[in-house]
């Protein structure tokens, strides 16, 4: 069963919430999420609780409650966003708390000027203007006492207002009840503020798409009922209506909304488009690829609102915290109420008047609002930056990190090899041994760059890949091979004009064929520059025809954002596959730390290890990447990387910069200061207004304004983290090896 609930001011409403439910037969697996105002439940087919006692339950501790019907998938972008935007469009005097504020304002100033103009009925009129103000207060703490939650601070609050009233202080009473709606009114505002982040997500795509059909026919409709394979229209200035493909037309499209990357990027036929993705300048015919409950934005939206959902280690150890907090400072408000009067003679009518004072103190509004207010605006701000954190505990970790472990190819290289050197050996070979240059010339290396091509086509490797698009671009004319095969992770195989060729490793060449010390020397010679070597020969004479050697370029941020972590007394380490020449090559570069040759159960033994001595952080993109960052105490991954690694990881990179990873730990480092701050502040206030309190320097007003501002100054403290700006820049720029 799903809800939308309204009036969820700070965490603590979470609290009152889950106790109520829990303690109801037949309900189970309750899920509140304070940033979207969801519930989410089980209830038993065979229980005695119905869906009305659950709103009934609600509705009496002071929240509004509406059943959600919508889909889960699609709640953040259609339905539930239109009951979150609700309250957004009212004025605060528009709210119920602000209707509330208003009416206890006209109540109290009513009640003021009938007491100057009848002052002998001066203190009947305000007593009667208190307990109607205080009554919607003491019938919630009365709910929430009934569910399980003794120590509210509607409870607080009523025991010391009419405590007040007993003692004949009737007007500082009428002061409390009015300040507290006013703070009430604050934290609603501030909450609203927080949630603001989901809201501006939930806007990014389109209620509405032009929807092409098979006559070229257009209609508007919902973006929402977008089946895959549909065809939609998108004009310059829309906005991308799903997630999909070009079929026909090239425009430049801004993806920042989804990426963060704020330069806009050419696309044309066959290129992939972002729901929420703005077209700058042609007009584009788009296949639609995933729907509205599976796109881009969708699931960004669905992991953020998990992640919010989520409690960070501060978060959960300051409830724990909370609970002996509350009980602790009524009891020692009791003790001064009890102690001085019986041991030291002191007045009970004073005495009585401090611990109502300290009563209001008592309330741990601000300090359990101060870890997931900060949280909610560093996963929100990281959202907008295109960094997916997918829960408080990761981003409260990532700060900790003293090292940094990188996968090279696609993480700290752009994933994409580029054929940097074709070497005929037969033709070098020749000209040792005098062969005119004729002969030399028939073996040239487009000859055997148009051999290695055909022996590559068909194959989906990304070097096969790359072979074959340098050979097309080269315009070599590529002979027709047959009997293609490849022996997994070592070779292919195929016959051209009757002669059985191969293309492997130096490792398997070796094995299988001729390789002179020369040649050895030449391969070595390329591996040292970076480059990774494929050797051309025949199966049958074991000769040797030519070399192929590519490149995975580092990003162009590789320096930049390795010179950064490094700034920041962040270790980086780099973890490959790939031959230990190229590893070197790449690692002496970037001036790392390096190990190469690695198996994916290689990369978990060395992760392991490392975690013996400090937090570990994992970044990769691909599938044998999965496991170690699972493994890690968090795992990074690229946004350009596949589903699996995206799907395991932690935290995904969604602009695939290496800088951002710098980024990353500033704004954990930043959300952590926030919340210290949060938490100083909280119980250093309330520590101050027990003294003041206890010596009779401030009174029930000042206590009540005290604990309002600070859960609203708390608050506010939090949304400064969505000014963030980023990881600080380097004084001296990195020097790049070229």
């Amino acid at each position: 069963m799903k809800y939308h609930i309204e009036g969820m001011d700070c965490a603590s409403c979470i609290g009152k919430i889950e106790t109520a439910l829990k303690r109801m037969p037949g309900v189970s697996d309750v899920e509140l999420n304070f940033a979207t105002e969801t519930l989410e439940l089980s209830l038993a087919p065979d229980a005695p609780t119905q869906a009305s006692d659950i709103e009934k339950t609600i509705k009496s501790l002071g929240f509004g409650i509406s059943a959600n019907t919508g889909q889960q998938t699609v709640s953040a972008i259609d339905i539930d966003s239109d009951n979150q935007m609700a309250p957004q469009d009212k004025r605060w005097w528009q709210t119920q708390k602000g209707k509330q504020v208003v009416g206890l304002g006209i109540l109290m100033g009513s009640a003021y000027a009938l007491s100057l103009l009848f002052p002998a009925y001066g203190i009947w009129v305000f007593a009667i203007a208190v307990i109607v103000g205080v009554f919607p207060f003491a019938r919630k703490a009365l709910a929430l006492a009934k569910t399980g939650s003794f120590f509210s601070i509607e409870t607080l609050m009523s025991v010391a207002v009419l405590g007040a009233l007993i003692i004949g202080e009737a007007e500082e009473a009428a002061a409390v009840v009015f300040l507290f709606s006013i703070g009430e009114l604050f934290e609603s505002i501030a909450a609203d503020r927080a949630r603001a982040g989901i809201r501006a997500l939930s806007s990014l795509v389109p209620k509405s798409a032009i929807l092409l059909d098979a006559q070229g026919g257009q209609r508007n409709v919902p973006a929402t009922s977008l089946q895959v394979n549909d065809l939609v229209l998108v004009r310059p200035g829309d906005r991308v209506s799903a997630d999909g493909s070009i079929v026909q037309g090239a425009s430049s499209l801004d993806d920042s909304p989804v990426t963060g990357e704020s330069v806009p990027v050419a696309k044309t036929m066959g290129d992939n488009v972002f729901a929420g993705s703005i077209n700058i300048d042609g007009v584009l015919q788009v296949r639609v690829e995933k729907t509205a409950a599976d796109n881009t934005i969708s699931r960004i939206i669905d992991l953020v609102e998990q992640a919010q959902a989520s409690k960070a280690p501060t978060a959960r150890f300051i409830e724990k915290f909370s609970r002996y907090y509350t009980p602790a400072v009524m009891a020692i408000a009791a003790l001064i109420i009890i102690v001085p009067p019986l041991t030291m003679g002191g007045d009970w009518s004073t005495w009585l008047y401090r611990g109502l004072a300290l009563l209001l103190i008592a309330c741990p509004c601000a300090l359990v609002l101060s870890t997931p207010a900060a949280i909610a605006s560093g996963l929100a701000v990281g959202a907008r930056r295109g960094l997916l954190i997918k829960g408080g505990s990761a981003l409260e970790t990532i700060g900790q990190v003293k090292t940094v472990a990188f996968d090279k190819t696609g993480t700290l290289t752009e994933g994409k090899p580029r054929v940097t050197d074709v070497v005929d050996i037969t033709q070098e070979y020749s000209s040792v041994q005098g062969q005119d240059s004729q002969d030399q010339g028939s073996q040239g290396k487009d000859k055997v760059l148009a051999l290695f091509a055909s022996v590559e086509t068909g194959s989906s490797h990304p070097l096969a890949e790359a072979i074959v698009s340098h050979a097309k671009a080269a315009k070599v004319v590529i002979p027709v091979a047959s009997k293609a095969s490849a022996t997994a992770g070592k070779a292919v195989h195929a016959t051209i004009a009757g002669r059985a060729l191969a293309i492997g490793s130096p490792v398997y060449a070796a094995d299988e064929a001729s390789i002179s010390a020369e040649q050895q020397a030449q391969i070595e010679a390329l591996q040292n520059e970076g480059k990774t070597v494929s050797v051309l020969f025949d199966e049958q004479s074991r000769e040797v025809l030519g070399l192929v050697a590519l490149r995975d370029e580092l990003r162009d941020d590789a320096h930049e954002g390795v010179a950064q972590l490094k700034a920041m007394g962040v270790r980086s380490v780099m973890l490959t596959g790939d031959n230990r020449l190229t590893a070197q090559a790449l690692a002496s570069n970037l001036d790392v730390e390096w190990e190469a040759e690695l198996l994916p159960e290689d990369k978990l033994r060395l992760l392991n290890e490392m975690k013996n001595n400090s937090k570990i952080a994992m970044v990769g993109d691909g599938i044998n990447d999965a496991p170690a960052l699972a493994t890690a105490d968090v795992g990074i991954a690229m946004g350009g990387g596949t589903d699996v690694a995206i799907e395991t990881a932690d935290i995904a990179l969604l602009k695939s910069r290496v800088t951002d990873m710098a980024h990353l730990i500033a704004l954990s480092r930043a959300t952590m200061r926030n919340i210290h701050q949060n938490v100083i502040f909280a119980l250093g206030l309330k520590g101050v207004f027990l003294i003041t309190t206890v010596f009779g320097i401030t009174g029930l007003w000042i206590a009540v304004l005290a604990d309002a501002g600070a859960t609203v100054l708390v608050t506010l403290n939090a949304l400064r983290l969505l000014r963030f700006k980023g990881a600080p820049p380097l004084v001296t720029p990195p020097k790049v090896v070229k």
